[in-house]
């Protein structure tokens, strides 16, 4: 399955940003393990949004409690998961 996992900042933005190294490091080490195909701040700077590569919900819900936000307790993930059943090639 697919997921759009969506972060909500749960803190101050100049808290949440202290752990923001360690968490843009986690991200690109999920992207490299190819678990994660996008990543971004949220336009309106309240929180941000993955979305997943087609991994399992238990390996979605392992990457949120393994984000230094969650660690830190900047933050709270929600996850909406789906087939995708129709996609672009490659995927």
């Amino acid at each position: 399955m697919f997921h759009v996992l969506t972060i909500t900042y749960e803190k101050p933005l100049d808290v949440v940003d202290q752990t923001r190294p360690a968490h843009l490091a986690w991200l690109n080490e999920e992207v490299a393990a190819g678990r994660l195909l996008l990543a971004g701040r949220q336009d309106d700077g309240s929180g941000g949004v993955l979305i997943t590569a087609d991994i399992s919900v238990e390996d979605a819900e392992d990457m949120t409690r393994r984000d230094p936000y969650t660690l830190a307790g900047v933050v709270s993930y929600q996850r909406l998961s789906f087939n995708g059943g129709i996609r672009a090639p490659g995927l």
